[in-house]
């Protein structure tokens, strides 16, 4: 049996009101998927499904735990997940995806499966560079350090200079001056 079928949900028998579902995702779920980014893990996804007559709102809650492996050391270790998402289906007369949130399925579509989502909100919810926790105290330390720095500056008067220009100033240029600032 297809362990992504416990994802599927029955649309055309719901009726037009608010849906709870809660779903546990682990390693099979992951597996089931292939992919590369993410082995293992475990997550809990609370999914709250509205339907109306012209579409279906899915609003996703999804906490848990992924192994990932750090870019910097090749050691394993979980990071933590604790996303919100909101995914709206609209119905109409072919299957597209409109945006990254909005999708058309067709009117006569029995099931949805919410595992692709469930994948892409983890995923999205995961950072880009992967560094075990121990590494990370060691980057924000690096950051701090160059945040410290002034490199270049691309005001060249100071607040004081700029009223020590005002009073030099040509009393017709000072005129010309508050026409340009208007």
């Amino acid at each position: 049996m297809n362990p992504l079928r416990a994802y599927d949900i029955h649309i055309v028998g719901l009726d037009n009101k608010r849906h709870e579902y809660d779903f546990t995702s682990d390693s099979t779920f992951f597996a089931a998927l292939e992919q590369e980014l993410i082995k293992a893990g475990n997550v809990q996804t609370h999914l709250v499904l509205e339907k109306s007559e012209t579409m279906i709102r899915l609003d996703f809650h999804i906490v848990g735990t992924v192994e990932q492996t750090c870019d910097r050391s090749l050691d394993e270790y979980d990071e933590s997940v604790d996303t919100q998402r909101t995914m709206l289906l609209k119905f109409g007369d072919h299957n597209e995806e409109l945006s990254d949130e909005i999708e058309l399925i067709e009117r006569n579509t029995s099931t949805i499966n919410v595992a692709r989502y469930i994948f892409e909100f983890i995923s999205l919810s995961l950072p880009m560079k992967r560094l075990h926790p121990r590494y990370r105290d060691e980057d924000d330390q690096d950051n701090d350090d160059q945040n410290g720095k002034l490199i270049y500056r691309s005001d060249t008067a100071t607040s004081n200079d700029d009223a020590d220009d005002q009073k030099d100033m040509d009393p017709r240029w000072a005129a010309l001056r508050k026409l340009s600032d208007n």
